[in-house]
């Protein structure tokens, strides 16, 4: 019986594209952001992966909890359980599934690599890892946290095993040496063998006392989801972004220049010749450039028929007596 799906892991995508495509990330912002992401989505097909195998055997059966992306705090300690199997003996299978496209190699020290373009790069233990998720799961079993199934008044405690899942294309490479690699690793499509190997292997018939039924495991299986705090990133923290963008704002465009030309200032403002509809109401403004005496229309017209005499200014009739003749 399935208990409980993934987490939907979109939310967390849209944000760091979000963060991608801010204009105040720089480069190497950029460059850690974008492997987050593929880091992401790799882990996330590893467990689809592992998830569709154990799914197809278990996920039916009536005999079998199944809880996948459980992340349990428990006094001061975080365990990220990529998938956990309950069988009605109460015996638990917490898998940690890794996605190694190229695969894994395991020394005699129980060391691992990953390889990545025909290269071996140290990683840390899977193994390791999944044996501190099940010290967690059990300290919330013994202390009481996940009420457990009792029968004639005494707790019936479970049993925790670990196993590593990989991508069923990717190469497991052990050493000759026995350890925890001979079962504790399999692949995602050898998961259902790995665990009927087990029931072939323990022959212990105290194993049927405690049995449970279908309805108690999946009471306690479920208390185990309720367990479930879902991961919480400050992504904007991790790498150096404040929480608001910048405001953009549109540069203002300059006003084309207006090409500078200088005022032309006329010795004699009004003394135009002026049109014939408005000549009667200009006359009274016409002066002598030399005296200033007011000058009639046709006096003013004579010195601009004169231009080359008055040089286009206007005198009146005795201060042209004056003005000296243009030489020759």
């Amino acid at each position: 019986m399935l208990i409980k799906k993934a987490d939907n892991k979109t939310k967390d995508i849209e944000t760091l594209q979000e963060l991608l495509n801010r204009p105040d990330a720089s480069a190497d912002a950029k460059r850690k952001i974008e492997q987050e992401i593929r880091n992401i989505q790799s882990g996330a097909k590893g467990e689809a992966d592992a998830a569709y195998e154990i799914d197809f055997h278990y996920g039916p059966s009536k005999n079998w909890a199944v809880i996948h992306d459980l992340r349990i705090e428990h006094k001061g300690r975080v365990a990220q359980i990529d998938h956990l199997l309950v069988n009605r003996f109460l015996d638990i299978w917490v898998c940690e599934s890794k996605r190694f496209s190229e695969g894994i190699a395991i020394n005699e020290q129980g060391e691992c690599s990953m390889f990545w373009q025909g290269r071996p790069q140290g990683i840390g233990s899977p193994h390791e890892q999944n044996a501190k998720h099940i010290a967690v799961v059990k300290a919330a079993c013994d202390d009481g946290t996940v009420e457990l199934p009792k029968r004639l008044g005494f707790s019936i405690k479970p049993s925790l095993t670990g196993l590593v899942v990989v991508s069923k294309n990717a190469r497991i490479s052990r050493p000759k040496t026995k350890g925890w690699w001979n079962d504790g690793i399999v692949k995602a499509d050898s998961v259902k063998a790995r665990i009927e190997k087990s029931f072939d292997s323990d022959n212990n018939i105290l194993l049927a006392a405690k049995i449970v039924g279908s309805d108690t495991l999946e009471g306690f299986a479920t208390r185990l989801a309720a367990l479930h705090v879902p991961a919480t990133f400050d992504w904007h923290a991790k790498f150096g972004l404040p929480k608001e963008a910048p405001v953009q704002t549109k540069p203002v465009e300059a006003p084309l220049a207006q090409p500078k030309t200088k005022p032309v200032m006329a010795e004699n403002p009004v003394q135009e010749e002026p049109s014939s509809d408005s000549a009667d109401s200009r006359k009274s403004k016409l002066f002598c450039t030399s005296c200033g005496t007011s000058v009639q229309y046709n006096v003013a017209k004579f010195c601009w028929f004169n231009k080359g005499r008055f040089g286009g200014k206007v005198f009146c009739f005795d201060c042209q007596k004056n003005v000296p003749q243009p030489s020759v």
